[in-house]
């Protein structure tokens, strides 16, 4: 299939690791110009180089930024303008809010949670659309997770928030749909990555098991019997972002292995 990607710009944020990396490093294959952010320079940088050798494609660029600032998100676009008019694709990443309960949650977490994971969102796009919306060609791919189609235990943050923005995408896709911009959330289930790594832990501790125990149930709640990986998530990142989607908009599409049982 042809994604139609050669003459695509794409930034992807969060992108130095996991399910972000993964995604960059797709889009790259494709040919696409390619600018990834993280705050972490070292960690970037270094995503940048394997993503150059291992794919051949020399237009994939890093640039340090935290998406819970708006301020480096606004110099993240000034950066990108000095390279290319706009971007035509958006995949709004960021990392997962920590778990927790309900109880157990302070005002200054669910405060940070706000910002870093919905309103994150929202100062990227705003700053995305108008390139766009010039254009009448844009796709936006907002990573969120299975829990917002069933929430998870101990994860009040990321149940929560990761609704929003769901909310946020729908409202998205009916009013972007005249510009030709389509907007989808794409929800990972149980993906091998850091974050599930570390929920896994935290939930082990919490019960009094071992990781391989932990995981084993996970599994074994998955129809398809294992967690799965980061390329399998990015190949639907990719067709989500491309030309090769014409008439998917406003939709929540669940990458989880048929984990989630809601209709």
């Amino acid at each position: 299939m042809d994604f139609e990607l050669a003459d695509k710009t794409v930034l992807v944020t969060a992108a130095s690791k996991g399910l972000g990396f993964a995604t960059a490093k797709a889009f790259a294959q494709e040919g696409a110009r390619v600018f990834l952010c993280s705050r972490t320079e070292p960690a970037l940088l270094q995503a940048v180089e394997e993503i150059q050798r291992e794919t051949g494609n020399a237009l994939v660029y890093g640039m340090v930024a935290d998406v819970s600032s708006s301020s480096d998100i606004e110099s993240l676009f000034a950066q990108i303008h000095q390279v290319v008019p706009g971007i035509d694709v958006l995949m709004n990443n960021t990392g997962g809010p920590p778990p927790g309960d309900f109880d157990h949650v302070n005002d200054e977490q669910w405060q940070q949670a706000f910002i870093s994971n919905l309103m994150s969102v929202v100062w990227l796009t705003r700053l995305a659309l108008p390139y766009m919306r010039q254009q009448h060609w844009g796709r936006i791919v907002n990573f969120a997770s299975s829990s917002v189609r069933q929430p998870i235990d101990n994860l009040i943050l990321s149940n929560t928030l990761r609704a929003g923005v769901a909310g946020l995408s729908k409202s998205l896709a009916l009013e972007m749909a005249k510009d030709n911009v389509l907007v989808n959330v794409l929800a990972p289930g149980r993906i091998s990555t850091d974050r599930v790594a570390q929920l896994d832990k935290v939930r082990a501790a919490h019960l009094g098991q071992d990781e391989a125990q932990v995981r084993h149930q996970s599994e074994s709640a998955i129809p398809l019997g294992r967690y799965g990986s980061t390329k399998e998530f990015a190949s639907m990142a990719v067709f989500l972002g491309s030309a090769a989607n014409g008439y998917i908009t406003g939709q929540t599409v669940l990458v989880d292995g048929g984990m989630v049982r809601s209709l």
